[in-house]
C-alpha cells in the first residue's frame, strides 16, 4: 500500500509518496539522499512532520523518513552539559531528559512536536526561549559538496524562525545537534509574561525546571498545541503564520493596543494572533467543515477530519486576506509548503 503524506504529518493531509525510505541510522540517511541526488530524483526529508504541508497530488520523489536516534552527554561544573542529539530524536523527549538531569535552557520549549534535527532549521522558539540560545553546533551532510560539514552556532545564521539551513532548504541534511546547557535546577530568567504569571514570579525571575516544563505543557495544551490524536485542535502544524516583523513606521500605524516587541535591527515584532483576531476571525472559523481555525487558538489551522490540503490552503488565504484588508500586513506561513502554495493576494 502506498504511503501518503497524510499518514506522515501532524496536519494529516497530503497525497501519496513516490517512494519511502526509512533511515534508522546515519549511514542509511546519507545514502538515501546521495542515491536520490545521483539519479536526479527529488528527495523530501520527513521526521515528525509537524511543520510540513504537502499538496494533494503528493510527492513524486523519495520521502526519506529520518528515524535516527541517540542522546549522548558530557557534563562538568565548568562547561555545563554538552548534549549531542541525533536528528531523528523526538524533541520533547530531549527536553524531558534535560529537565530530569537539571540541565537548564530547554524547559520552555516543552511540548513542541517534531524532531531535534528540525529545531535549528526553524530556530524553534516558544515562551521566551529559542534553540539558538543553547545550540553549540549543528553537524550536517552537505548535498552540494557531498561531504559532512559542521557549523558552530555563530555560523548558523539564526534569526526569528530562520537559519542558514532554512534559507537554503535543499542543501543541508541535519545529522545531529549539540546543545550547551547550564547545570542548574532553575531556569534562566523568564522572558515571557504569560509564563511568568503562570508560575507566580516576575518577568526576569527564575523557577524550578520541572515547574516551568509543567506550566508550558499546561499552557500549550490549553491552546491545542500538544499533540493528542483524539483532539482535532491538535491536527495542525501549530502556528500557521509567523509573527510579523515590521518597520517602526508600519508598527506605529497599528492600533494603540496592538502588541509591539523589539526585534533585531531596530525593527518591531507584533502578534499574528492579535492581528487575526482583530480582523474579525474567530476561533472555529471555517469555509468548509473539514478545515477550521482551532477552537482553542486562532494561529492554528486544523483538520477536523477528512480535510484536503486545498481546504487548508483556502482557509489560510482567507485568514491572510482578512488581516491584509484590515491592517495592510500580509502574514507569512510558518510551515514548509511542498507541492502547494498560498494564492497571491
Amino acid at each position: 500500500m502506498t504511503e501518503t503524506l497524510a499518514e506522515l504529518t501532524t496536519l494529516r493531509v497530503g497525497g501519496p509518496a513516490g517512494a519511502v525510505v526509512v533511515a534508522e541510522d546515519e549511514a542509511t540517511l546519507i545514502d538515501a539522499v546521495r542515491t536520490a541526488d545521483a539519479s536526479g530524483t527529488p528527495a523530501l526529508l520527513v521526521a515528525g512532520g509537524s511543520n510540513l504541508l504537502v499538496g494533494d497530488a503528493g510527492y513524486p520523489g523519495t520521502v526519506v523518513l529520518v528515524r535516527t536516534r541517540g542522546i549522548s552527554a558530557e557534563a562538568d561544573t565548568c562547561g555545563g552539559a554538552w548534549l549531542t542529539v541525533a536528528a531523528g530524536e523526538p524533541w520533547d523527549d530531549v527536553v524531558a531528559h534535560a529537565v530530569a538531569q537539571e540541565w537548564s535552557g530547554l524547559e520552555a520549549l516543552s511540548g513542541i512536536p517534531g524532531s531535534t534535527g528540525a529545531t535549528p532549521i526553524q530556530n524553534v522558539g516558544a515562551y521566551g526561549q529559542e534553540v539558538a540560545d543553547t545550540v553549540a553546533r549543528v553537524r550536517t551532510f552537505d548535498r552540494l559538496e557531498g561531504v559532512q560539514r559542521t557549523f558552530m552556532a555563530v555560523d548558523c545564521g539564526f534569526g526569528y524562525r530562520s537559519s542558514r539551513f532554512k534559507a537554503d532548504p535543499w542543501r543541508y541534511v541535519v545529522l545531529d545537534v549539540a546543545f550547551q546547557l547550564r547545570l542548574s535546577p532553575t531556569s534562566p530568567p523568564l522572558r515571557y509574561a504569560e509564563l511568568a504569571r503562570r508560575l507566580g514570579v516576575d518577568v526576569g525571575g527564575r523557577a524550578p525546571l520541572a515547574d516551568v516544563r509543567d506550566a508550558v505543557l499546561a499552557l500549550r495544551g490549553a491552546k491545542g498545541m500538544v499533540l493528542d490524536a483524539a483532539d482535532h485542535d491538535t491536527w495542525s502544524v501549530g502556528s500557521f503564520f509567523t509573527n510579523p516583523v515590521l518597520t517602526p513606521a508600519v508598527a506605529a500605524a497599528l492600533p494603540a493596543d496592538a502588541p509591539r516587541f523589539p526585534a533585531a535591527d531596530g525593527l518591531v515584532k507584533t502578534s499574528a494572533a492579535w492581528l487575526i483576531e482583530h480582523s474579525g476571525v474567530r476561533r472555529g472559523h471555517s469555509l468548509v467543515p473539514a478545515a477550521s481555525v482551532s477552537s482553542k487558538h486562532t494561529l492554528a489551522l486544523t483538520n477536523r477530519g477528512g480535510a484536503s490540503t486545498a481546504d487548508v490552503l483556502d482557509l489560510a488565504v482567507d485568514v491572510r486576506d482578512r488581516v491584509s484588508a484590515v491592517f495592510g500586513i500580509v502574514l507569512e506561513p510558518e510551515p514548509t509548503l511542498v507541492g502547494c502554495a498560498l494564492t497571491a493576494t
